[in-house]
């Protein structure tokens, strides 16, 4: 199975979207958007961004846990990840998300 996107509307009102590897897991999250092509906007970032090891930014939580951020070009933070307990399940992810992101369809949940 391959990954996907899913586009979402949260509480507030905001567009969001979460990649989804093949085996269902949520292995990045977006910020909230005003607009809906924004947030499709955001996703066609993640795709282009994915495949570049130097666009992650790899973090040690407050709790000692392990997170990364994908950043696009300009710096700007596009998805965030959960939090893992070990480094090496951090860098699995990462790689999830290289590997699902490019060819990931969308699935729109908003309509």
């Amino acid at each position: 199975m391959t990954g996907k996107f899913e586009l979402y509307k949260d509480k507030s009102g905001e567009f969001r979207f979460r990649l989804k590897a093949g085996d269902g897991q949520n292995i990045l999250a977006s910020e909230g958007y005003k607009q809906k092509s924004s947030a499709g906007n955001g996703i066609e970032s993640v795709k282009k961004n994915a495949a570049d090891d130097s666009r992650y930014e790899r973090k040690d939580t407050k709790t000692g846990k392990f997170m990364f951020n994908l950043k696009s070009t300009n710096g700007q933070v596009i998805g965030t990840s959960a939090s893992f307990e070990s480094e090496t399940a951090r860098d699995s992810s990462i790689q999830s998300v290289k590997k699902d992101a490019p060819d990931a369809s969308v699935v729109d949940l908003t309509e």
